[in-house]
């Protein structure tokens, strides 16, 4: 019997305005949609394929006063604006030419030549909006059902496309797939990897950090080093430390963190953060962060005067880095210092680098204590000044 699809999110009403509008035959749900309902996964993007010409596409939800945007148009792509969320819509496409970083595409009429363009079996399943059915050209659902990642057809061929494949694949392997992996894929990711030193450092980041923001991506990670592949985009990574913070999240109860992990792959070292979180781009709050966690020693102050110094965040990176526990910090609002120069000016001390030096003084005996209230500070400002 044919696989059909079925979902909760199939019958969203603003989805049926949609696929009237596109007409009967001109669209089906396409890859992570397909894949993670047959999986029983909560379904995060809705997209679709269409053998419409973008202009086409946009002129007809413009007739049923749908919103468009063109997020994509030189690659066939427009975002529907729906109510229920955006959902693109991609004309149907073959590659002309690639060159592992970027490919010149044509428009096509049949899905299969769509299907054949995508890098994995389990992405290239599509489904009828109308009946549920899934087209299957490659042997995807067979492999959903074996969690198997298989690349379509020549993995050389596919990396050779797309470089980027290589991290797609440990990826999706991390996510979806389960041991032992495809020997075709694993040995041709060994053998391109070299071809990753091609592409933009910020395409590599990101993926990166899509990869250590899964539930457990230590086995994969350091899989990726036994292929000769982690070296090439991280040469400063220890996979060991990774699973020691990842055992450390699930002991403790925190959600995984993709900063904190990479952190954790990476030595004690802020000037070495600070170069890894330019080479991948990073945004300034995350190499800020990056950097903080590569400043841990040995054993961490107390947890409240970690994250008073540092903020809950930075803290919680601390902590965990070092296997220490981070209950403290469970329900605990971090306290305003209630003591500003001001007040000491009041007390006769004349403005200068003396009013500095007592707050400090005060704000670090203030820490010390735990943070009692303000009459303990009040007290604490009385002791210095006599």
């Amino acid at each position: 019997m044919a696989e059909v699809l079925s979902a909760d999110w199939m019958q969203r009403e603003d989805l049926a305005a949609l696929i009237a509008a596109l007409g009967a035959g001109n669209a089906r749900y396409v890859g992570g949609a397909v894949r993670d309902t047959l999986l029983g996964i909560a379904v995060k993007d809705i997209d679709i394929a269409t053998p419409l010409v973008p202009a086409e596409v946009i002129d007809r939800l413009n007739a049923a006063q749908i919103r468009s945007v063109p997020t994509g148009i030189e690659h066939g792509t427009v975002t529907a604006i729906l109510p229920g969320g955006p959902v693109e819509i991609t004309t149907l496409r073959h590659d002309v030419s690639t060159d592992g970083r970027r490919a010149t595409v044509a428009f096509a009429t049949e899905w299969q030549d769509d299907a054949a363009r995508r890098d994995f079996t389990i992405n290239a399943l599509y489904a009828d909006p109308a009946s549920g059915a899934v087209f299957d050209w490659f042997g995807g659902l067979a492999d959903l059902s074996a969690r198997r990642l298989r690349f379509i057809g020549d993995a050389r061929q596919r990396i050779r496309e797309d470089h980027l494949r290589i991290l797609r694949y440990f990826r999706f392997q991390a996510r979806f797939g389960s041991q032992p992996a495809d020997t075709e894929a694993e040995s041709a990711c060994t053998d391109l990897a070299a071809t990753l030193k091609g592409l933009s450092r910020e395409r590599v980041g990101m993926e990166m950090l899509n990869l250590l923001g899964l539930p457990d991506p230590a086995p994969t990670v350091q899989r990726m080093a036994e292929l000769a592949v982690l070296p090439v985009v991280l040469p400063e990574a220890d996979p060991a430390a990774l699973a020691a913070l990842v055992a450390q999240e699930a002991h403790q109860g925190i959600a995984p963190d993709a900063i904190r992990r990479l952190a954790a792959l990476l030595p004690a070292d802020p000037a070495l953060a600070e170069k890894v979180a330019s080479r991948f781009r990073l945004s300034g709050a995350q190499k800020k962060r990056l950097t903080l966690a590569a400043g841990r020693g040995g054993a961490e102050p107390d947890a409240r005067a970690l994250a008073y110094r540092l903020g809950r965040e930075g803290a919680l990176d601390r902590l965990l880095l070092t296997g220490a526990d981070t209950g403290a910090l469970n329900g605990w609002d971090i306290p305003t210092f209630p003591l500003k120069g001001g007040d000491i000016v009041a007390r006769g001390v004349g403005a200068g680098p003396d009013v500095a030096r007592i707050l400090r003084t005060v704000e670090t005996r203030w820490v010390e204590e735990s943070f009692p209230d303000a009459a303990r500070v009040e007290t604490i400002l009385s002791e210095l000044l006599t």
